[in-house]
């Protein structure tokens, strides 16, 4: 079972290269985030022309999330509860013997910003949803807008204290790990330094200036599933003249659940 997550930026701008990576990858389940649209927007009859079947959380011009599947999926959450006000974010399903979510955190746009304690917020409500569901079989996939470690990031030094790479941030991102989630990525590869966005701005990608901030984050009884955990970085170069979004997807594989 290959489960993925990524961050679109605008589902409209990328709808062509979604399409070309689902038929590469072929992933099972797909938490997509940022998709910018209303959910009667939503391409749902060219992804199921391709073998997809979507639920969408959406909203005009900002945020949203999704989940794609190959097999039909029951709804269990809609939007964050108590965190309504800062738009459509979380989105959570059953499919595929998963409890798949899709998580899209507050960005925070900087330590000083108002918006920078609404987002401390909005991650404690999520750890604490999580909390609530620990016993199933989760797989939280999103844009957490956290670099948890110094590993992270492309500059850790210059950037520690900042937004992304605050204590504040990481010990909230940390708290969903005491929870008894598994960073996948992480447990397939303890020591690479590899990062999932890049600024679309100063040849960042092309200079290595990047961060890790999308995850697959796993209950214990999936993450001991695991088989292979990636991020898909040639998915942030152009594709045939099609513009990618400025994160990569990241995907796992799991092994058949036991039974």
């Amino acid at each position: 079972m290959r489960v993925a997550t990524w961050n679109v930026n605008g589902l409209r701008a990328r709808q062509d290269f979604l399409l070309r990576w689902l038929a590469e990858r072929r992933p099972d389940v797909v938490a997509l985030q940022e998709l910018k649209l209303e959910d009667g927007l939503f391409p749902s009859a060219e992804l199921e022309a391709v073998g997809y079947r979507a639920l969408c959380h959406g909203q005009k011009s900002w945020n949203g999330v999704a989940i794609l599947s190959r097999e039909p999926a029951e709804p269990l959450q809609v939007g964050l509860p108590g965190q309504e006000a800062l738009g459509a974010r979380l989105l959570a399903a059953r499919v595929g013997g998963v409890h798949a979510v899709s998580v899209y955190v507050p960005n925070g746009k900087s330590v000083g910003h108002e918006d920078f304690p609404r987002k401390l917020a909005w991650l404690e409500c999520l750890a604490g949803w999580v909390e609530q569901h620990r016993g199933e079989p989760l797989v939280v996939g999103g844009d957490f807008n956290v670099c948890p470690t110094g590993l992270d990031s492309w500059d850790e030094e210059r950037l520690h204290g900042r937004i992304f790479h605050t204590d504040e941030e990481r010990a909230r991102f940390a708290r969903l790990l005491e929870i008894g989630l598994v960073d996948l990525f992480r447990a397939q590869h303890p020591s690479l330094r590899a990062f999932s966005w890049w600024d679309y701005r100063a040849g960042a990608f092309h200079r290595g200036h990047g961060l890790r901030i999308d995850f697959l984050l796993a209950s214990e009884r999936v993450a001991k599933r695991l088989r292979a955990a990636e991020i898909d970085r040639d998915w942030r170069k152009k594709q045939d003249g099609l513009t990618p979004s400025d994160h990569a997807p990241v995907w796992a594989d799991l092994e058949p659940a036991a039974g």
